[in-house]
């Protein structure tokens, strides 16, 4: 069992940063593929990032953050990174941590473990 939760929301200008942390707790959490997924009022809930387990060595971004968001994992400390950089307004969401046992179900959103999400809204 993963229990996955975030931290790092929160209300920022058009064009800065945040960093969102996704802290989990349970065995094993480091062979897991981790990703963040967004959900913006009305939508549907969208992948955003994806990391493979143990060493990360494969990464997926979503072609809208490509270059400003990266994604990156402390296995150690069973953290994940969201690192969101030139933010836009159409960034604005609730933010989703969520872990599976391979990063191909991560992208098709086959997901084992969410979080409970973090709200990040960006003004213009």
């Amino acid at each position: 069992q993963v229990h996955l939760v975030e931290s790092g929301g929160g209300l920022v200008q058009a064009g800065d940063s945040l960093r969102l942390s996704c802290t989990a707790s349970g065995r094993a959490f480091s062979s897991y593929a981790v990703g963040w997924f967004r959900q913006a009022p009305g939508k549907e809930r969208e992948f955003v990032a994806a990391m493979s387990g143990f060493s990360g060595g494969l990464i997926y971004f979503e072609e809208s953050v490509k270059g400003r968001f990266t994604i990156s994992r402390g296995n150690a400390a069973n953290v994940v990174w969201l690192q969101m950089n030139s933010l836009k307004p159409e960034d604005t969401a609730v933010y989703y941590c969520a872990a599976a046992l391979t990063i191909a179900s991560v992208k098709s959103a086959a997901i084992d473990y969410w979080g409970q999400g973090t709200q990040v809204t960006v003004s213009s």
